[in-house]
C-alpha cells in the first residue's frame, strides 16, 4: 500500500498528541508500518502542537513533507490556515467545524470526533481504531469517547453526502 500521511494540528492541551498515538496505534494494529513524528512548541502554554502519521510499505522517515498529507486534521480554527501547506493538492482537510460543539457531552473528546471524521476516508477497520482508543485511554473514558468517534463518522458522512 502507498503510504498515508496524515497531519494533527492544534493547540496544546486539546489532546493532538492523544489523537496521533489513537491514529499510529489503530493503524500498526491494521498490519501497517507506522512512524510517527510530534512538534511540541509551546505546547505547555496552549501554542500550536502537530504530529505527523504515515502508515504503508517503505516508510523513510516519520515526517510528512510540506504540501504531502493526504489529511489534515485540525483540532483548533485558528490552526486551520497555518496547517493549511501541509495538504497536498486533493487533500482532506477535517477541521472543527466538522463537529457540532452541542454534539458531544465532553468538549475534551473533539479530538476523538475528528478521528472518527478522519476514519471515513483512512483505510483502518472499525475493531482497530476501537481496540487503539482502549489501549491509550482510561477505561472510564471508553464510551464516552466511542461515541464521539461515532459522532465525527456520522458527521463526516453527512458532509459528504
Amino acid at each position: 500500500m502507498k503510504v498515508k500521511n496524515v497531519v494533527i494540528a492544534g493547540l496544546g492541551g486539546q489532546g493532538v498528541l492523544k489523537a496521533s498515538d489513537i491514529l499510529a496505534d489503530a493503524a500498526f494494529r491494521a498490519g501497517f508500518d507506522v512512524k510517527k513524528s510530534e512538534l511540541h512548541g509551546m505546547s505547555q502554554r496552549g501554542g500550536s502542537v502537530s504530529s505527523d502519521v504515515r502508515y504503508g510499505e517503505g516508510l523513510l522517515s516519520p515526517m510528512v513533507p510540506p504540501g504531502e498529507a493526504d489529511v489534515l486534521v485540525v483540532l483548533e480554527e485558528t490552526q486551520v490556515e497555518i496547517n493549511r501547506p501541509t495538504l497536498r493538492a486533493g487533500g482532506v482537510l477535517i477541521g472543527p467545524d466538522v463537529i457540532a460543539p452541542e454534539s458531544l457531552k465532553n468538549k475534551k473528546s473533539l479530538n476523538v470526533a475528528l478521528l472518527g471524521a478522519a476514519s471515513t476516508v483512512l483505510d483502518i477497520a472499525d475493531e482497530h481504531w476501537i481496540a487503539a482508543m482502549h489501549a491509550n485511554l482510561a477505561e472510564k473514558l471508553h464510551t464516552l469517547n466511542e461515541q464521539a468517534f461515532e459522532i465525527g463518522r456520522e458527521a463526516a458522512r453527512a458532509r459528504a453526502a
